[in-house]
């Protein structure tokens, strides 16, 4: 290990000093921890982040988007500069191995420069410009002008599923900066030690770039306590969080119960549907099959994109099922990220083999060692689907559940599903043409629409939209993943009949910094 390990938290640009162990990480499937042990942030440790965070913000919102961009390279270029220590101490955390650790770092370094480019070019702010008219009858016009201003400090809370692209430095936490927002990091506690050396990059870029302290901080102790304490905290002005529902709807409540309610951005529960149509299925369904597995069982199911629910006709798909089965039952168990969410994996398919009118279609032959998931496939019909509120309770792991029924009741089960990351269509041109009703169905209910594709794979990009009705996300009317993310820590300002020289660069009359404006 290039860096050395404290298993202290990151108090501005000092190590906190806390005494308290609140966890270590454990490899996952042999329980052993690893060193060192992680300290709580104590009460006083939280107030003392908090409070550089307040005084950074009004220095660090106004730093020009030129400025702000050469701090999200530095992160980038730091975090590329540990490269071989995530290696080492990822695997050993998380049990993803170094082919996911090295891509991961990759997408986390590009989406920060993605919003580096974004900001320094500058039109993000959506400027817009309705100048004065004294002359207008009956009442003269006033000038106004308006553009997005950040919020203020932002509370991040580290995703479980993905060490590096939705933690430390990941989508939430470079959107923020990129917006202006100073960040306070939540750790996650199954991989510490990731946090540890992704912050200290995030440190290091800070100083380099001559950030004020405070900018970035990040705490261990866990969501409950420390977590908590950092919602409920005055300064703090939104909160983006990646994880289960029962945590994301904790932080809501606590943030709708503060003296001033705060905006809560979490991702947190999605089955993501994929409606099958009869001729997809007639063009070959052991290819259709392989492809749907792949989707399934990629990165052991544990991804908020997994398709966890499969609609298609009753009278068709046989050889699809077949295949699938087949598939299944040769697969291969694979380690999961901990122990908890393994249990809480084994727990889900339980209970949905055990409801009525479920019927197991097929099982991995292979037994699962410890920390282990294996891939497995439930059919129902879609009759007793609907009578089952529960069976669309997520299984995070390689698990999915086939409905079938005629295309009238896919249609109208499509109606009484919650909402979703991803919505999957697989249809002929002719059947697409067809299937208007279909379509505006899975459009209420999903925030990605996907056409004879699978919904693994997130591209990082300006049009990319993870997000989507509750209780896929807390609020469906934005993203995580893309340049979008940025106007969640952003609230638009509009200045009226302010003298030139003390408007913002980016609503001047000259346009000094030439970006596109509405005018």
């Amino acid at each position: 290990m290039i860096t050395p390990l404290l298993g202290t938290s990151f108090i501005g640009y000092s190590r906190s000093t806390g005494t308290v162990v609140c966890g270590r990480a454990v490899t996952p499937g042999t329980g052993v921890t690893l060193e060192p042990g992680y300290l709580s942030a104590t009460p006083e440790e939280v107030e003392r982040a908090m409070s550089l965070a307040a005084a950074a913000f009004p220095v660090f919102s106004n730093l020009s988007g030129k400025t702000r961009a050469g701090f999200l390279r530095a992160i980038a270029t730091e975090i590329e500069n540990v490269v071989e220590d995530i290696v080492e101490r990822g695997p050993l955390e998380t049990a993803l191995p170094e082919a996911r650790m090295r891509g991961e770092t990759g997408r986390t370094v590009g989406q920060l420069r993605m919003f580096a480019n974004l900001i320094e070019e500058g039109s993000w702010v959506d400027a817009r410009i309705d100048r004065a008219d004294p002359d207008r009858k009956p009442i003269p016009k006033v000038d106004l002008r308006s553009m997005s201003r950040p919020l203020g400090p932002v509370a991040v809370f580290c995703a479980s599923n993905f060490p590096l692209a939705y933690s430390v430095a990941g989508g939430d936490t470079a959107s923020a900066l990129a917006a202006g927002c100073p960040v306070v990091v939540i750790a996650h506690a199954s991989h510490p030690g990731m946090a540890e050396i992704v912050g200290a990059a995030v440190v290091r870029a800070a100083r380099l770039t001559n950030m004020p302290e405070g900018v970035f901080s990040m705490l261990y102790g866990g969501g409950r306590n420390v977590g908590q304490a950092v919602v409920k905290h005055p300064v703090t002005q939104a909160v983006g969080f990646t994880g289960s529902r029962a945590g994301g709807t904790a932080l809501m409540e606590s943030a709708a119960n503060r003296p001033q309610p705060i905006p809560v951005y979490a991702e947190m529960s999605s089955i993501n549907p994929v409606v099958i149509l009869p001729g997809v299925i007639e063009r070959g369904e052991e290819a259709l099959a392989e492809g749907f597995f792949g989707s399934l069982t990629l990165g052991v199911g544990q991804f908020c994109t997994n398709p966890g629910l499969v609609f298609m006709p009753a009278d068709r798909g046989d050889a699809f099922l077949a295949k699938l089965k087949s598939l299944t039952e040769a697969g291969t168990p694979g380690m999961m990220l901990n122990s908890t969410i393994c249990k809480s994996y084994a727990d889900a398919k339980a209970f949905v083999a055990a409801t009525d009118g479920v019927e197991t279609l097929a099982c991995c032959a292979s037994e699962a060692g410890p920390g282990q998931g294996s891939p497995a496939v439930f059919t129902i019909s879609i009759k007793d689907f609907l009578r089952h509120q529960a069976l669309q309770h997520e299984m995070f792991g390689p698990a999915t559940l086939i409905v079938r029924g005629s295309l009238q009741e896919i249609e109208a089960a499509i109606t009484n599903l919650e909402g979703q990351l991803t919505a999957s269509l697989h249809a002929t041109d002719a059947e697409l043409a067809q299937s208007t009703g279909l379509v505006n169905a899975l459009q209420q209910r999903a925030g990605r629409l996907i056409f004879n594709g699978f919904p693994t794979g997130v591209e990082v990009c300006n049009s990319m939209v993870h997000g989507g009705p509750f209780p896929a996300t807390s609020d469906g009317r934005s993203t995580s993943v893309g340049t979008m993310a940025i106007y969640r820590f952003c609230r638009p300002v509009a200045w009226q009949s302010f003298p030139d020289a003390a408007l913002p660069p980016e609503l001047q009359e000259a346009n000094p910094l030439g970006i596109r404006r509405m005018e």
